[in-house]
């Protein structure tokens, strides 16, 4: 037993002193290339493996015949091991090489194709890992390119939008002011209805600014549905009978939602008010809630006769008006995107189909916990 002690720590002691001198060496050589760190490795095991034998050899006294033996053999698995090695090492810097190529044309605003052939499994998990990032940046572009050409289209409606009123604005007092209006008050009271247009794009335009900024504070409460959409009701009906629009509210089941009430409101006041101006006279809005799978659905639908299935991705998106929408009173094209930007605001969505004889939006909320 004692014996055997010994022997394990002399060997212990000759691979000690090989493996702290690999170690330091694979420190000076960590900026190299993985063959240079692979052949370290594979010359400090077989130096090990021949300093342990050694020194096991000189304490058992082998017979110079002996030592030379072993020490034949061991550095002939030393050469098989930094050959192996060596390919191995090759191998891998050139399956490293070729992801790099790969990555390079992907970082230059390319797509990111992943290189053909065997590789290690980390560079396959490398490659996938690459390859989504290359999706999701090829998504993130797409989204950036239809926010820009959302913005170039804002700018040009809205700029389309106050010229128009400001220039009758203008028209208007000039005409007041060198006398020869013969009617004053209807001036006024077209200007106060001018004025109020601008106001309101203008607090369009500032709510979209604090959507877009992530800066709409919401103060949640729980309400029932039934009481959020009889609100709405009410405040476009004087709208509705002015259009000769019904409006339907039966199919309002009252569920509970934790919502900004007054965020909310707007949301539906905006939902009615674009189903109203587009639905023909002696048409009808209808507006439901109902509760679905974890989820309290609005939907509001209108009888404008559809809209182009082209135009249906686009219908939220800032600025959109479709092709039948270029002039007063359609405004600047900003409450369905105001519409979507609240809902998100409270982790729903907002979506629309078309239906017979017109279109549903749909607003989906999470349905509010119920009270124990």
């Amino acid at each position: 037993m004692r014996d055997m002690l010994l022997i394990a720590v002399y060997a212990l002691s000759g691979a000690a002193a090989a493996g702290i001198i690999g170690a330091l060496v694979l420190r000076v050589l960590r900026h190299r290339s993985v063959t240079v760190s692979l052949t370290v490795v594979a010359a400090v095991t077989v130096t090990a493996m021949l300093a342990g034998t050694l020194a096991v050899a000189q304490a058992m006294f082998l017979s110079p015949h002996d030592l030379t033996v072993v020490t034949m053999v061991v550095a002939m698995a030393s050469v098989v091991s930094l050959a192996t090695a060596l390919l191995l090492g090759r191998w891998v810097v050139a399956r490293s090489r070729e992801l790099t190529l790969a990555a390079r044309s992907f970082g230059d605003g390319g797509s990111f194709a992943a290189p053909g052939g065997v590789s290690t499994a980390e560079l396959d998990a490398l490659s996938r890992e690459l390859a989504a990032t290359s999706d999701r940046l090829a998504a993130s572009r797409e989204r950036e390119r239809a926010l820009e050409t959302s913005r170039r289209e804002l700018v040009a409606w809205i700029s389309h939008d106050l010229r128009t009123p400001l220039a009758g604005l203008r028209a208007m007092s000039e005409a007041l002011e060198d006398g020869v209006v013969q009617d004053p008050e209807r001036y006024f009271r077209q200007i106060r209805t001018e004025v109020d247009r601008l106001n309101s794009m203008v607090g369009d335009l500032f709510e979209l600014s604090r959507i877009h900024a992530g800066a709409l504070a919401l103060s949640p409460t729980r309400m029932s549905v039934y009481d959020l959409v009889g609100e709405a009701l009410a405040g476009a009906d004087p709208l509705a009978r002015e259009h000769g629009v019904r409006l339907v509210g039966e199919g309002v089941e009252p569920v509970p939602v934790e919502v900004d009430g007054k965020e909310m409101t707007r949301v539906l006041a905006n939902l009615l008010v674009n189903a109203i101006r587009r639905t023909p006279a002696d048409g009808t809005v209808a507006v439901a809630a109902e509760r679905r799978e974890g989820w309290v659905v609005l939907s509001v639908t209108d009888g404008c006769g559809g809209i182009p299935e082209d135009d249906l991705p686009r219908v939220f998106d800032t600025g959109w008006r479709g092709s039948q929408a270029r002039t007063p009173p359609a405004g600047a094209g900003l409450g369905l995107a105001i519409v979507r930007g609240i809902v998100e605001a409270h982790a729903g969505r907002a979506e629309v189909s078309n239906v017979s004889g017109g279109c549903r939006f749909e607003v989906s909320l999470p349905a509010a916990a119920a009270l124990h």
